[in-house]
């Protein structure tokens, strides 16, 4: 048990590069997941995500989407809560279905990462997606 603390205590974890724990790092997440999933590499998008679903049912969610983007809305902001960091990302998202239909959506995006503790992975500090909150709306004339 000694052992255990005195390995714990002489190898902490390395601190997360400012870069990557900044609120910008977590609008960089939602955008490359709009990439990904506009390239249709599903793989890659659903990796952002907490994984409360299946993969499957994951990817059955776009296979009717040819392409989509998406506008992050500043300001973005982070705050912390229980050991970890939430950062709340208000976005536009524009998407072209296979038939050529239009539809446009607005709402935010909630992301979180661990703080730098010990025993905390490095895939618990980075950024990802921990729920989607997005509305369908009319398009803009």
């Amino acid at each position: 048990m000694l052992i255990a603390l005195a390995l714990a205590a002489a190898d902490p974890v390395p601190p997360t590069p400012p870069a990557e724990a900044s609120v910008e790092a977590a609008v960089q997440v939602v955008r490359d997941y709009y990439s990904a999933v506009s390239r249709h590499d599903y793989h890659a998008a659903y990796r952002l995500w907490h994984g409360r679903q299946s993969y499957a049912w994951f990817r059955r969610g776009y296979t009717r989407t040819a392409r989509v983007a998406v506008t992050p809305i500043p300001p973005f902001d982070a705050e912390g809560a229980a050991g970890s960091i939430y950062a709340e990302i208000r976005v536009k998202v524009d998407a072209v279905l296979c038939s050529g239909a239009r539809q446009h959506f607005v709402g935010s995006y909630t992301l979180r990462r661990v703080n730098d503790v010990d025993g905390s992975t490095a895939a618990q500090r980075r950024w990802h997606i921990e729920s989607a909150h997005l509305k369908p709306v009319p398009a803009s004339r």
